[in-house]
């Protein structure tokens, strides 16, 4: 059974089977986004999950669970905090994702209570902060009690936290006798970023404001909720012992008489057209706003007619939330920088407006090279119509999955006055001339070791994970190591405590930032690095086009350094019985073999190679033993966590068993591996209908 095939193609066997998976899945996202704290799945994702479960409940009404998703609202309240019943329960909101969603729910309004098109119906339209529910509950004008939403029935007990928070009122005047305040907890994106800066020096930083505002409401210790800068919203009410007002309008605005904040951007629309028109208005203030919003909220203004509507098991008849894409948002392009890459490559770089996408708060964005820019791609076509990218441009950006931010389009209108971008003919670092060889798409630096960009990218990938993996020296290391002089080259590496002595580890741990647990830390993992597989070494060098695939292909071919660097030696023109092996392995090329040879011929890549080489033990590395191996050939792809074994060493595994592991799914993919918490890969792979085995089945293939 595949989650992609279409619903009316399930067998009922089969819907039941997906609804227990489904149902799975959604508590499991629920838990995470509404207990943690710490969302495991894209807001898409879960969104996906939702519509899919609904959709094949609707196919098959008669299997619909006990434990129905669509039946339920948030998650149970943790046993951490006193437990607090709802009077009036805290319901979800249907959402909407398209334009066409907002006249079906117009329409469906006016038909529930017999109005026709022409009748008068007045919405209200207003932001969905991405936060966390509250409710404060007041008697007498005195707040008593203030509570999470739980699952929508039980909420958590938060009064002495709430009471921390500069929006909520301790005392009201002239409001009801009772009166439950509804509205979100969240917090603005300035204070985010210096809530994340000064966390990052003590402890976790938060992904972005929602878990932020929401992991700091939930502290077991108010003094810790009372050092976060946390802000309210108020935009509904539960009981009441007297009414607000008439109108939604108008409860929202008593509610500010009283003296909550309540959002600016609320407007009254008349039907439909007027709802979208507000809609694009604040999705276009989006990045603007200073905290974040994932929609806008559609309510029937009228209360008398609110009450008609009713509500459904979970969510109101009269009120819909219109979703903003997920993995999509508009922006603001505050300057165009250049990063210098460890091959010399000059990739340049948007850097935005701060909004959040897809969980993540988003800074930058790639804007691949100098055609991108100028929007035409690498064979001088037009994309995005043609149009430019220039600093003090509108742009639409994406990040599908977990890639790398991109710009999708720009906006027509954009202001008069700034200048087309001038892509650099000088290295920006060294001042070095900038080249763009035929037929490439790609600029470089001629500067070469002279370029401080270069050489430290390229000792950062030295000690990456894919490299040496040397735990404790991370980029910023590397950059404060490589400006004192204590590590140029890759040998300084294993040379440092040699070369400064006995007192080197002191030294170290007088570093700002540095201690004595962390030094000696450091150098027991540059010690335990010093034997190296041939593979790694090859591939930590971070010659040019050469990957870890790359790498591990060539280094079983050639099994040992010595057999390794002859060859390379041997092959110095391009020709030879050295050279035409070397193109004859499988998966490597002219351009890679290339590569290859030129590194070891260019004079200071040599002799900082041998200076490297003496100070290392260099490991054979056998070819795979695949002959028998019923996934020799095959290309797999490890998605989820993995609970038997590491990612690391399950993907060792593959490849010792002549598998090809890739990191992406496409047609060709045999295998996908998927383990809890699996997203859009193991998505993708059952709409292409590939296999896609569990932890348990794979390694019951594999032996």
């Amino acid at each position: 059974m595949e989650a992609g095939r279409p619903v009316e193609a399930l067998t009922p066997e089969e819907a039941r089977d997906e609804l227990a998976r489904l149902a799975g899945a959604i508590a499991a996202a629920n838990v995470a986004y509404h207990d943690r704290d710490a969302p495991e799945i894209a807001d898409a994702d879960y969104d996906a999950l939702r519509l899919r479960n609904a959709a094949i409940e609707l196919a098959f009404p008669e299997l619909k669970r006990e434990d129905s998703p669509s039946e339920q609202v948030g998650a149970a309240p943790s046993g951490a905090f006193a437990k607090v019943r709802h009077a009036v329960r805290m319901l979800s909101l249907e959402n909407a994702f398209a334009e066409a969603e907002v006249a079906e729910f117009d329409e469906r309004v006016r038909r529930f209570l017999g109005l026709g098109p022409e009748a008068a119906l007045a919405y209200t339209a207003e932001p969905k902060i991405d936060g966390l529910s509250l409710s404060l509950r007041y008697e007498d004008g005195r707040l008593v009690v203030a509570a999470t939403r739980g699952d929508g029935e039980t909420g958590e007990n938060v009064t002495a936290n709430a009471r921390t928070v500069g929006d909520v009122p301790e005392r009201l005047t002239d409001a009801p006798a009772l009166l439950e305040v509804r509205g979100e907890i969240y917090m603005s994106r300035a204070d985010f970023e210096a809530l994340n800066a000064r966390q990052a020096e003590t402890g976790r930083v938060f992904a972005n404001p929602r878990n932020a505002a929401a992991g700091s409401l939930r502290q077991l210790d108010p003094a810790i909720t009372a050092s976060r800068p946390l802000r309210f919203f108020a935009y509904a009410w539960g009981e009441t012992s007297a009414p607000l007002a008439d109108t939604q309008a108008g409860a929202i605005a008593r509610l500010s008489e009283l003296g909550f904040a309540t959002n600016p951007l609320m407007r009254l629309c008349d039907g439909p057209a007027e709802m979208l028109e507000q809609y694009r208005a604040i999705e276009r203030q989006r990045a603007t706003l200073g905290y974040d919003i994932d929609g806008v909220v559609y309510k029937v203004d009228r209360l008398d007619l609110q009450a008609r509507l009713g509500f459904r098991s979970t969510t109101p008849r009269w009120a819909l939330a219109h979703k903003f894409s997920a993995e999509r948002a508009t922006t603001l392009v505050e300057a165009i920088d250049i990063q210098v890459g460890r091959t010399g490559a000059l990739s340049p770089v948007a850097r935005l407006l701060p909004v959040t996408v897809g969980g993540v708060v988003v800074r930058n964005a790639t804007l691949h090279n100098a055609d991108y820019v100028a929007g035409r791609d690498s064979k001088g076509a037009p994309i995005r119509g043609g149009r430019d990218i220039r600093v003090g441009d509108w742009v639409r950006i994406y990040r599908a999955g977990d890639v790398i931010p991109k710009v999708e389009d720009v906006d027509e209108t954009r202001p008069r006055g700034p200048a087309p971008y001038a892509f650099p003919t000088h290295c920006p670092i060294c001042g070095s001339d900038v080249v763009r060889e035929p037929g490439e798409a790609v600029s470089y630096c001629t500067g070469a070791m002279i370029c401080r960009a270069q050489a430290v990218e390229k000792l950062k990938h030295f000690v990456s994970r894919g490299a040496f993996d040397i735990e404790g020296l991370g980029a910023k290391a590397v950059e404060a190591f490589y400006a004192d002089g204590w590590i140029v080259e890759p040998a300084d590496v294993f040379t440092l405590e040699a070369r400064h002595g006995p007192g080197c580890a002191t030294q170290v741990r007088n570093r700002d930032g540095w201690g004595e647990r962390s030094a000696e830390n450091l150098f027991r993992a540059i010690a335990d690095r010093r034997r190296a597989a041939l593979d790694r070494l090859i591939f930590a060098l971070g010659i040019r086009h050469v990957g870890e695939t790359a790498a591990r292909i060539v280094a079983r071919h050639y099994g040992s350094w010595t057999r390794f660097a002859a060859a390379m030696e041997a092959a110095r023109d391009h020709a030879g019985a050295d050279w035409d092996e070397l193109n004859a392995i499988n998966g490597v090329g002219e351009t890679l073999a290339g590569s290859l040879v030129d590194f070891f011929h260019e004079p200071a890549n040599r002799a900082a190679l041998d200076r490297l080489v003496a100070v290392l033990e260099i490991e054979d590395v056998a070819a795979p033993a695949a002959a028998d191996s019923p996934v020799a050939g095959k290309t797999v792809v490890f998605t989820g966590k993995l609970e038997r074994m590491s990612r690391a060493e399950a993907k060792a595994r593959a490849e010792a068993l002549g598998a090809k592991v890739a990191g992406s799914v496409s047609a060709k993919t045999d295998y996908v591996v998927a383990g809890p918490g699996a997203g859009s890969k193991e998505k993708k792979a059952r709409e292409l209908g590939l296999a896609v085995l569990s932890e348990d089945e794979w390694l019951d293939l594999v032996g």
